[in-house]
């Protein structure tokens, strides 16, 4: 396989964007095209709705509109970045993808399955990740990596939430590798960035057969 669709998951602070950039950075260095992207965001309307989202200014909705705001910047970011890019041989290395709407407004949230499962089917269709690390940390560390993340900026909405909330994620990311074991694949993300990056490439490099890179890699 020349190339592939790789997300990155768990709760807050727990490392996601870092791994995300190691792992390109390892790409790269063998010679991959590559493209790192985010959700919500990666897009110029998706990034629009990104700030919508994490304001806290579609909380008084409710979950099922912020859902399908989360699906409205999914579907922009797949048609404007991630189809093009994996399209062109790149390698698409994105910072959460629809398994975060499935644990944060599906599970933690209590959108209905059938919300979710539709609105999934619709929007990314057949362009699934062909592999899916979720980064796992007690939600205590990782609200306090994140907290020293964002020094004096203030709290995004999902982070501002109670405990008990980033208890739920932890478990439905769980529940989530257990329902998909050929996808998912845990991480344990309490070590150092360069300790996690390796357990993240060893994964990597068993679950893909790297063929010739394509040339004039780039990122």
């Amino acid at each position: 396989m020349n190339n592939g669709f790789i997300t990155f998951e768990g709760g807050e602070g727990t490392g996601k964007s870092t791994q995300c950039r190691l792992l390109a950075d390892r790409l790269v260095q063998r010679g991959y095209k590559v493209v790192v992207t985010r959700e919500p965001g990666g897009s110029p309307g998706a990034e629009a709705i990104r700030h919508v989202l994490l304001s806290g200014a579609a909380q008084p909705l409710g979950p099922d509109a912020e859902a399908l705001l989360f699906a409205a910047a999914r579907d922009d970011h797949l048609r404007t970045t991630i189809r093009p890019a994996l399209a062109s041989g790149a390698w698409v290395i994105c910072d959460r993808f629809a398994d975060s709407t499935r644990v944060y407004q599906g599970a933690a949230g209590k959108v209905s399955p059938q919300i979710i499962d539709g609105l999934e089917r619709i929007v990314v269709g057949p362009t699934r990740p062909n592999l899916t690390c979720i980064l796992d940390l007690p939600p205590d560390v990782g609200l306090a990596r994140a907290a020293t993340r964002r020094g004096t900026d203030s709290v995004d909405r999902f982070e501002g939430e109670a405990i008990e909330f980033h208890e739920r994620l932890r478990k439905a990311y769980r529940a989530l590798a257990t329902r998909d074991p050929q996808r998912c694949v845990v991480v344990d993300a309490k070590g150092d960035p360069k300790s996690v990056s390796d357990l993240v490439w060893a994964i990597v490099s068993s679950r893909f057969a790297f063929g010739v890179p394509t040339a004039g890699a780039a990122r």
